[in-house]
């Protein structure tokens, strides 16, 4: 089983792939892998800050008003979007439109590679704040550590050290001096007494702890998934002559990224662009 990738590394693979359809004038595809990569973005981002997963567009504009992406960026976003919904549907297959898509992609690509080397740095340098912070206060223990003697020898002049040699000699006397005198009085006959009887009712009150409650968790919204009809093959090419890259079960759920055409359908299957006949796959809404 393949190993699953970061969203880092899908992102940097579909920016090579855009790269490398153009180089081999598959125009069509490379707008498709160009947004396919912008939706890898737009998902890590809306994880990180907190923004609940839903329509590419909307989870769009969701990060320039929180203020995760600038103006600019969310332009470039939507431009993407475009390109490749238009490839999709339409199947644009125009050089230039996908050179501008690759090129507004891999500034978008070289952003989102700031922002999380930002962050990276963020958290170097709070944790060796905190490194510093431990030495500082292991320092100062240590110095209140200093043994005595050694800061006698420094000059610092009357220790509370001293004072406790003085007291120390006249709290054993008074010590001593107490327990003579109660040894004395408990040798005296004391007068016998009937013992009283009391008795103390003790009650013990159990107060219950506080428990929090359980955070109120908000719904997820409705969503659509697409799951196959019956076994069907997932091929490298819309075509029956492509080369067959697994066999899918039926009720198996795919990642569906739009129809190619009205006999097939572009899906992603671990990371990479493939194509299943549009007949054998059904979308249904989950959540609502």
């Amino acid at each position: 089983m393949a190993e699953k990738k970061t969203a880092r590394e899908l992102i940097e693979q579909g920016l090579r792939d855009t790269e490398r359809l153009i180089s081999r004038k598959e125009y069509n595809h490379a707008m498709i892998k160009a947004r396919q990569t912008l939706e890898y973005i737009v998902r890590s981002l809306a994880r990180r800050s907190g923004i609940a997963e839903g329509d590419l567009m909307n989870m769009i504009d969701d990060l320039y008003r929180k203020g995760v992406i600038s103006r600019d960026s969310c332009a470039h976003y939507h431009k993407i979007r475009m390109l490749g919904s238009n490839a999709l549907r339409e199947n644009d297959n125009n050089a230039y439109n996908a050179n501008n898509a690759y090129q507004l992609l891999s500034q978008e690509v070289y952003a989102y590679q700031g922002r999380s080397a930002k962050k990276d740095r963020q958290a170097a340098a709070a944790q060796s704040q905190r490194r510093a912070s431990s030495q500082q206060s292991s320092a100062r223990r240590q110095s209140y550590e200093e043994p005595y003697e050694e800061r006698r020898s420094s000059g610092h002049g009357f220790e509370p050290f001293d004072l406790l040699k003085i007291l120390i000699p006249i709290l054993a006397v008074i010590l001593i001096v107490f327990i003579v005198r109660l040894f004395r009085s408990d040798s005296k006959p004391q007068p016998t007494k009937a013992p009283e009887t009391t008795t103390e009712a003790v009650i013990e009150t159990t107060v219950p702890e506080e428990t929090e409650a359980p955070a109120e968790t908000e719904p997820a919204g409705p969503r659509t998934i697409y799951r196959t009809t019956s076994k069907v093959n997932v091929r490298t090419q819309p075509n029956t002559n492509g080369d067959i890259i697994v066999t899918l079960e039926e009720g198996a759920e795919i990642e569906y990224a739009g129809a190619y055409n009205n006999s097939w359908a572009v899906v992603t299957y671990e990371g990479q662009q493939a194509y299943i006949a549009s007949q054998y796959i059904a979308s249904e809404v989950v959540g609502e």
